[in-house]
């Protein structure tokens, strides 16, 4: 099962064994605070959970606990963390332990590796077996609008959560801080815009980032390069800067790629989420860059992405220079 179905489901009876998988640590902290809710109920007291370090557990203390009546509580609860050593050293008793648990305890193992096709990934419950994989970059702003709604009460529309993955980046942990601070700073207001998101995130990084793309479109590039260096020297970073920079001109690509399929223009980018104080120049930016240009964006964005993580050499920052005066060239003439 995956940790947003096992989040979603309703509250189970407490199983007595648990195996907690994956190298996402904020949907584990939660599946987590899940399973304690669920063993421990209202009933939490020092005396009925206990941790151990997977690194330095023995089985005969984790054993141990898991035969200590509880206190006050409903279970007992005994969480390894961090159990991978552990599962490797006791693999073959407690294949034979996970038979007979005692009926009064819980037993977790958190770990980052497990595999299915073991003897004992076999005997655990596929229900109580919970997958902790972060979802896919394109799938987090679907879920940074869901986790708003249902965690904080805001609507946030995809425009915005798009922009506050692009600003933020992928860590799930770090996107519920920024959804938490958005909702906070809004108010009693019950949406989050992209404004929201550029201020408090972003930091008018989008604000800024405008005014850079409407020097590239006027091929205006030692001015582009200009407003570029004041930022950066203002404690800005490249990939911050990036960030904005990817979600206007994603919204510019899918607007060139909509316009393709017998659409207006104008209908094209207000279905791709470009603001409507906006259209003018976004119009302007896509007459500069032309419509094989436009359509090669996401695979000229990609390829920024990943030579700033490694595939590249280059200073970041002359990266990014490059890639600017590149857009800032007048557009491909077909040769008759």
């Amino acid at each position: 099962m995956e940790a947003m179905e096992f989040l979603g489901a309703p509250l189970e009876t407490a199983r007595p064994l648990y195996v907690v998988h994956g190298d996402e640590p904020f949907l584990k902290r939660l599946v987590l605070r899940s399973i304690r809710r669920l063993v421990l109920g209202d009933a939490e007291s020092e005396g009925a959970a206990s941790v151990h370090a997977g690194d330095q557990a023995t089985l005969a203390d984790v054993m141990d606990d898991l035969d200590t009546l509880p206190f006050f509580a409903p279970r007992r609860l005994v969480v390894v963390e961090h159990a991978d050593r552990f599962v490797t050293q006791y693999r073959a008793q407690l294949e034979k332990a996970v038979l007979s648990l005692p009926a009064t305890a819980t037993l977790v193992l958190e770990v980052k590796s497990w595999k299915a096709n073991t003897k004992l990934a076999k005997l655990v419950d596929s229900a109580a077996t919970i997958g902790c994989t972060a979802p896919k970059r394109y799938q987090l702003p679907a879920w940074c609008a869901s986790w708003a709604k249902t965690q904080y009460h805001k609507q946030m529309p995809m425009a915005a959560a798009q922009l506050l993955v692009e600003l933020a980046g992928t860590e799930m942990g770090v996107l519920d801080q920024e959804v938490r601070k958005l909702a906070v700073s809004v108010g009693e207001r019950g949406q989050i815009n992209t404004a929201d998101v550029d201020r408090l995130v972003g930091l008018g990084r989008v604000e800024k980032v405008f005014a850079i793309l409407k020097a590239v479109a006027e091929r205006r590039p030692g001015d582009a390069l200009r407003l570029l260096d004041r930022h950066l020297e203002q404690g800005d970073e490249v990939l911050r800067i990036v960030g904005a920079l990817t979600h206007q001109l994603r919204q510019l690509a899918r607007a060139a790629r909509l316009a393709t399929q017998k659409m207006s223009l104008s209908a094209a980018m207000e279905k791709a989420g470009i603001d409507p104080r906006g259209l003018e120049e976004a119009e302007l930016q896509l007459k500069h860059l032309g419509p094989a240009r436009a359509l090669r964006l996401f695979d000229d964005l990609l390829q920024l992405w990943l030579d700033l993580r490694g595939d590249c050499d280059l200073p970041e920052r002359l990266q990014l220079e490059r890639f600017l005066v590149r857009l800032a060239r007048p557009r491909e003439t077909v040769r008759t």
